[in-house]
This record gives C-alpha cells, sequence and structure tokens, in this order.
C-alpha cells in the first residue's frame, strides 16, 4: 500500500477510535504501546503509521512493542491489528516474567534506547527491584519510589552479534544487590550461548571460588523489564574493578607520574581486541600480545613506559630456554595462575589467555601479577560441534584466531605442572564431587524463567529445550568427559 494510501485510510478511523484506551497491567507496557505513554490510544496508531510510511525497521529488541502480530517486521498489518484491539479485538499479550525469580525493573529517561557502550553512551534510569516474595532477597525501591542509575551496553562480540543484549549499570548510590556486597557498579550478563544452559559463567565462578581464587564474582540470576518490556532472564553479576570487595590492590590515579606510585595497583586484562590504550608487545613465540589497561586506563608516559617494560621482562623470563629457571616466577604469581589455569582447563575455553583474561598487581617493587578473576565462558566445551572428546589441552589445540597466551610456554615449567597437580588432587577429591549438585540447584531455580525467557526471545524455532535437558545433554556430559581426561593426566598413578 502506498505511503498516501496508508495516511488517508488512518484519518478516517481517527474520529472513530479517539477516546479509547488500553493500559498497561501488571507493570508491563501494553502490546501495541508505541510512543512509550503505558497506555494503547490513538496516538500509538498515529505513530506506528509514520514508522511505516518511515520505512521503520523491525528491531527485536527496541520496536518490540510496535511488532503487533509477532512477525517480526513493522508494516500495514501491524496497523490493521492495533486497530482492531482498540476497536475491541483481542490483542496477543507481551511476554511476562515467570514469577520465580526477583525482577528487576528498569526505565531509561525519555524511554530511550540503549545502542552504545561507550561511556559517551550511558543513559539516566529509574529502577526498583521487585523480590517477588521469595526467601532470602529483599525488595529495594517500588514503583512509586524509585532510585537512579546509569546504564548502557557492554561486551564484544555479545554485543555486535545478538539481539538480547548485556548491560553495565551504575547505581546512584551503592547498595548491596540480592544479599551480595554493597557496591555501584554491576553488570547484566544475558548469557546467550544457549546450549549451555545458561551456567557457562557460574560453575567456572565457583570452582575458582572453592579452589581459593582471591575473588570471583557473585552473581544472582534475574528476570528484567527494561522500559515495560520483559527482556528475559540475565543474570546480576558484580563487575570487575578495583574495590575491597572485589580487586583489593591499592587504586592508582590516571595520568600518575610520580615513581613511587605506579608500580600498583595495576588490574589489566589479556584482550582479543583492539583499543587505542592497550600494550602492544611481541610474545616470544612472535604472537602480537595486546594488554589493555583497565585500572587505571588512562596511563601517562611514566605509567605507560613502567607497565610495558614489567610485562616485557615477564614476557622474557617465560620464554627462557632453561625450564628448571624460577625467573619467571618473579613476575607472575604462581599460586593465582595454576588456580585460573586449572579452572579454565576443567571447562576448556580456547579463550582463556586470548581474551577476558584479568591480571592484577599491587603497589611495590616486589610485587607480582595475580591472575583472575574468571570471566566470560562462553567459550566453554565450544568444540562440542566437533563431536568433543576432551582429550587435549586448551593450548594444544586453539581454534583458528585465537592464541593462548604464555600458559603454553609456562606449562613447559616442572614446578608449574608439580603445582598443577597438587590443586588438581584437592579439586577432584574435595570440589569435584558436588558440582553437580550445586549445578541442579541453579538450574532448578531458573528453570521456569528459561520458558518465558524463550517466549521472549525465541532460541529455538522448533520445540523449547529445557534448560535442565540442556545442562544434562552438552555442560554435564563435556564437564565429567573433560574431568575424566584430566585425571588420567594428572591424577595420582600419573
Amino acid at each position: 500500500m502506498k505511503k498516501k494510501a496508508i495516511r488517508h485510510t488512518m484519518v478516517a478511523l481517527v474520529a472513530a477510535l479517539w477516546g479509547l484506551t488500553m493500559s498497561a497491567q501488571g507493570g508491563l507496557r501494553p502490546r501495541g504501546d508505541v510512543n512509550g505513554d503505558w497506555e494503547v490510544t490513538i496516538a500509538d496508531v498515529n505513530m506506528l503509521v509514520d514508522g511505516v510510511t518511515q520505512g521503520l525497521e523491525y528491531h527485536p529488541f527496541y520496536t518490540y512493542a510496535s511488532d503487533i502480530n509477532g512477525d517480526r517486521e513493522i508494516n500495514i498489518a501491524d496497523v490493521n491489528m492495533l486497530v482492531d484491539a482498540l476497536l475491541g479485538a483481542d490483542l496477543r499479550p507481551m511476554p511476562s516474567y515467570s514469577g520465580t525469580l526477583p525482577v528487576l525493573y528498569i526505565n531509561t529517561e525519555g524511554g530511550r534506547d540503549i545502542v552504545g557502550k561507550e561511556k559517551e553512551d550511558y543513559l539516566h534510569a529509574d529502577w526498583w527491584l521487585d523480590a517477588m516474595g521469595i526467601e532470602g532477597y529483599e525488595s529495594i525501591g517500588s514503583r512509586d519510589a524509585p532510585r537512579g542509575l546509569l546504564i548502557k551496553g557492554r561486551g564484544n562480540y555479545t554485543w555486535e552479534n545478538y539481539n538480547k543484549k548485556p548491560f553495565t549499570i551504575k547505581l546512584d548510590q551503592k547498595c548491596s544487590m540480592l544479599g551480595m556486597p554493597s557496591n555501584r557498579h554491576w553488570v547484566l550478563l544475558c548469557n546467550m550461548e544457549y546450549w549451555m544452559g545458561d551456567l557457562n559463567d557460574a560453575i567456572p565462578f565457583e570452582i575458582g571460588r572453592r579452589l581459593g581464587m582471591a575473588w570471583a564474582p557473585r552473581q544472582e540470576p534475574v528476570e528484567v523489564v527494561l522500559n515495560g518490556q520483559y527482556i528475559g532472564l540475565y543474570f546480576l553479576t558484580e563487575k570487575i574493578r578495583v574495590n575491597k570487595h572485589r580487586i583489593n590492590v591499592t587504586e592508582q590515579e590516571d595520568n600518575e607520574t610520580n615513581p613511587d606510585l605506579i608500580t600498583g595497583g595495576w588490574l589489566l586484562e589479556i584482550d582479543n581486541y583492539y583499543a587505542p590504550n592497550q600494550i602492544s608487545l611481541t610474545e616470544g613465540n612472535g604472537s602480537a600480545l595486546w594488554i589493555t589497561p583497565q585500572s587505571p586506563d588512562t596511563l601517562s608516559a611514566v605509567q605507560r613506559e613502567y607497565i610495558t617494560a614489567f610485562l616485557t621482562a615477564a614476557d622474557a623470563a617465560i620464554y627462557n630456554p632453561d625450564k628448571e629457571s624460577q625467573d619467571w616466577e618473579r613476575y607472575i604469581d604462581l599460586d593465582s595462575l595454576t588456580i585460573y589455569y586449572v579452572v579454565e582447563e576443567i571447562v576448556d575455553n580456547p579463550e582463556s589467555f586470548s581474551g577476558s583474561c584479568y591480571m592484577h598487581k599491587e603497589r611495590g617493587e616486589d610485587t607480582k601479577l595475580v591472575f583472575g578473576p574468571h570471566w566470560d565462558g562462553g567459550s566453554c566445551y565450544v568444540r562440542h560441534a566437533a563431536n568433543f572428546h576432551g582429550d587435549h589441552f586448551i593450548y594444544d589445540e586453539v581454534p583458528s584466531g585465537l592464541h593462548q597466551h604464555w600458559i603454553g610456554e609456562i606449562a613447559k615449567y616442572p614446578r608449574f605442572q608439580a603445582r598443577v597437580r597438587q590443586l588438581w588432587a584437592t579439586f577432584y577429591r574435595d570440589i569435584y564431587p558436588s558440582i553437580d549438585d550445586y549445578a541442579y540447584s541453579l538450574t532448578a531455580r531458573i528453570e521456569q524463567a528459561g520458558v518465558y525467557d524463550n517466549l521472549r526471545w525465541r532460541h529455538y524455532s522448533g520445540d523449547y529445550v529445557s534448560i535442565t535437558f540442556r545442562y544434562n545433554r552438552y555442560f554435564k556430559r563435556y564437564f565429567h568427559m573433560k574431568v575424566a581426561w584430566l585425571q588420567d593426566q594428572w591424577g595420582e598413578e600419573n
């Protein structure tokens, strides 16, 4: 239908429809609330017509309320169905939350879309948390007395390639969220590596915590309603940052020039994405090694010179041909590296030393790089599509485009291997037997929310596959398969 014809048709309906209203129920915007005023009126029809005539494209995150008939297009069919609804026809409701998890409500100022992930992209928003009467949780704020925050996108591959998006949030006032220590800085992880049963971060975090990692991010499952639209199951997670409850090192100022202060604290990330402020090195095996300073993130020439020299010296010590040498241990904390490596080996993460690999260093001339915490388990057992058997070390079979920096060389040192075997014995004896109980408890908590999340995002084109089934079919099977192979390599008989 031509644009003028659409407009002419709709003008004839204005008088008949004026005054008809459909209101929001249960804290969710009604489908058809195009202008974001939480009601469906003739104003929404007019705005939808404008959108159609201007070529508005369907966006699964932000135009969901305008896709009246759910065909993932915005066209005259949606206008017709919206008109029918205002005249009394039933309208398919927007997906709602399951009611089995706390619900986090976020309303951006003016209902604006979250379109970027840089500092300048932060949007002001109101928020409140409804604990839904679940034991052990407390509500925070309310619809009538919301609190304030800033929100923006986050991530790299997930942000660019998936419809469901992750977010960074910064509360106006720090508070304890769902029993986690009080802070202002949090992330909402959306776990789009869907086949793993939504446990791809939770399990490595938990194993690292039980093995003695200095800090492992805590997270709690929630359902999220953004600008009145249900956007599914998320994990509210502690953000990696320098803080006494998180990365507990002395905070260093941006652009510091005092030589006595630049030795720490540092929060660094081995990265697989280029950024302008990175430290770029050539690793001892010839690979390009990118390390992104996360704190401080704006470096003076003095800071850049210091940390570049430190990392260069560490790299040279790692690639010492004498594998009886302990020189590399002057730069890298052996115990934290051992925990970090063993966990990443258990979950078979080919990106473990390639990207999202965090290290920190306290202030002092003799302090070392401490590895951790773990982050981003989205590639755990990613080789499942190639008939996964788990019969490899992560540094021996590296997918194209990734590099397992440092660890393959460090694994050649007998002292490191001895420490790995010691830690493995602790894991296999004291931790491994209870991981299934932990996983089943978590899957049970998020099972129903997973059903509603799928209603919102349609991860499966066919019949829905439950979180518990996916965990058993994939993550659990591959987890036990890899542990069995590692036991053959590192067990007491070896």
